[in-house]
This record gives structure tokens, C-alpha cells and sequence, in this order.
């Protein structure tokens, strides 16, 4: 058993832990792509049992947006995708997604 002595000092070592990681390393910028569809369906959420939820809008081929391969998650073909247009967060199939690095 631990004594309160030791769990203190437990305590302030993962907190110092968790106060010298850097926010960069946190979060990883999204890559910038453009939508390669016709129209690209884009979703507010995604639910693992139902699938994308909350369509937020339709985006257009050529459309601004980013996504960084390995490091957003994709699930079942639905990418994590930063639309630049109105600055959100959302899911997009990720075979829609493409020119990388083009703009």
C-alpha cells in the first residue's frame, strides 16, 4: 500500500510529465489536399456502428481541405478532414481526398 507520502510524489511526477509535453506534438497540422470528387459528402461526426452522422454540406471538386496520412484517423473509408472553407473539422470519404501538397 502506498503511503500519502509517495502517492504525492507520484502525483507530481506524472504531472510534471504531462506539463513538459509540447501542444505541437499533440496535434499534427492537416496536410493540404483538395477534394477529387465530383461532390464529397461531408459529415460532422462518425459513429462506428452507424456510420457518418450530421451532414454539414456537400464539397465540390477542387475544394480546399486537409488531411495528414497516418496521422488522422480513418474509419471504414471516412477520412478526419479539415475543411479550409469555413474552418471546421468533419469526415469525408477518403478516396475523395488528393493533389496533396498541390496549393
Amino acid at each position: 500500500m502506498l503511503s500519502l507520502r509517495n502517492t504525492l510524489a507520484f502525483a507530481a511526477t506524472v504531472g510534471a510529465l504531462v506539463l513538459t509535453q509540447s501542444p505541437a506534438r499533440a496535434a499534427v497540422p492537416p496536410q493540404h489536399a483538395v477534394i477529387v470528387c465530383q461532390t464529397a459528402s461531408f459529415y460532422a461526426n462518425y459513429n462506428s456502428s452507424t456510420g457518418p452522422t450530421g451532414l454539414l454540406r456537400t464539397l465540390a471538386y477542387g475544394d480546399k481541405v486537409g488531411h495528414t496520412p497516418g496521422a488522422h484517423p480513418v474509419y471504414n473509408g471516412w477520412a478526419a478532414t479539415f475543411d479550409y472553407g469555413p474552418n471546421d473539422w468533419g469526415y469525408v470519404r477518403y478516396e475523395c481526398i488528393g493533389g496533396y501538397d498541390s496549393w
